[in-house]
């Protein structure tokens, strides 16, 4: 017990170690200790920690043009930038708005795409927890943060979450809904084309194995999109065409896995616990996980970027103490297995 002082039996009374005079110097000491714990772990990230407004930031991609990572801010529903220092990328500025939108005050922002082929950044939208109506995915300019388009993507009564988005070499938008286990397509100029749905997506039965659906998702130079379905742990291979739906057979395991990122042709990077390297000689019928990264054991990895041929994953909040909120894209080295 802290804050009193115990009752003897006698009626008098003492300070023990749940008085006063234990509990405020221990707790120092604890605090002390947690703070040194979470500043090593920062430590050895090996990227950027950066300040941010808030403590959620689901999603970062790396815009080469724009020399920054442009970051998804859960409860600000918007987008921020960091800008890399000059020098060390320890010298990285503190976050600063980019993106907000006041059509989506309220709603959280997730998954975002930078499609630097028409200098503009998509951002998939969806209701603040435990709500699970409203989805949609905006389009904003990369220069100056103006609106293109936003775009509702969720049927009446339905229950939905837009989670993340892809952009093919024609412009058009997939985006991940993680309850529906579906995939909306929307043009180039914002008008929804198509629903990708298939049963295929739900490979296991039970509500353990199908409470995060289609997660992460990228676009292949070949013409199909490859997505995760984090609780299940399955990869899938869909043609956006014809809706078509493969599973990638997968040597190892994904379960958990979050954003991706394409590193190249044959290999792949999802964010989760832990992340992982993928690899494919067979475009993607069949894969082996092929590396493991884990990273500051006190954060959760939820998106990877590719910059300057390293990868980056975001963490999407950290364990941390003190009134700053600090976020962490560290550069991942996996280990092979």
């Amino acid at each position: 017990m802290c804050g009193g002082r115990r009752r003897r039996r006698g009626g008098g009374s003492d300070a023990g170690a749940g008085g006063r005079g234990f509990c405020g110097p221990a707790l120092a000491v604890v605090a002390l200790a947690a703070a040194a714990v979470v500043a090593f772990l920062e430590g050895t990230a090996g990227g950027i920690s950066y300040a941010g407004d808030g403590w959620l930031h689901e999603c970062a991609k790396w815009d080469a043009e724009g020399g920054r990572f442009l970051v998804s801010t859960f409860f600000g529903a918007g987008v921020a930038e960091v800008r890399v220092g000059a020098g060390k990328e320890e010298d990285a500025l503190a976050e600063r708005v980019f993106v907000a939108d006041p059509e989506v005050s309220g709603r959280v922002a997730l998954g975002l795409a930078v499609d630097a082929t028409r200098r503009r950044v998509l951002v998939a939208y969806a209701d603040r927890p435990p709500r699970f109506g409203y989805a949609a995915v905006g389009a904003y300019e990369l220069g100056s943060g103006r609106r293109l388009f936003l775009v509702r993507l969720d049927g009446p009564g339905e229950s939905s979450f837009a989670d993340d988005v892809a952009v093919d070499e024609d412009g058009n938008a997939y985006v991940t809904d993680i309850m529906g286990s579906k995939i909306w397509k929307v043009s180039p100029d914002g008008e929804p084309l198509s629903i990708i749905k298939n049963g295929t997506f739900t490979q296991r039965a039970g509500t353990a194995n199908n409470l995060i659906g289609l997660n992460g998702i990228v676009y292949h130079p070949n013409g199909y999109l490859l997505v995760v379905h984090t609780s299940g742990g399955d990869l899938f291979k869909v043609d956006p065409r014809t809706g078509g739906v493969g599973v990638v057979k997968v040597r190892g395991s994904l379960k958990r896995g979050d954003g991706l990122e394409l590193l190249s042709p044959t290999r792949l990077a999802v964010a989760g616990m832990p992340s992982r390297l993928v690899e494919s000689s067979d475009d993607w019928e069949t894969a082996s996980v092929t590396g493991r990264y884990v990273g500051p054991a006190h954060r959760v990895g939820s998106s990877a970027t590719v910059k300057d041929g390293d990868v980056y994953v975001n963490h999407i909040f950290g364990f941390g103490l003190g009134s700053k909120k600090t976020h962490v894209l560290a550069k991942a080295v996996f280990a092979p297995l």
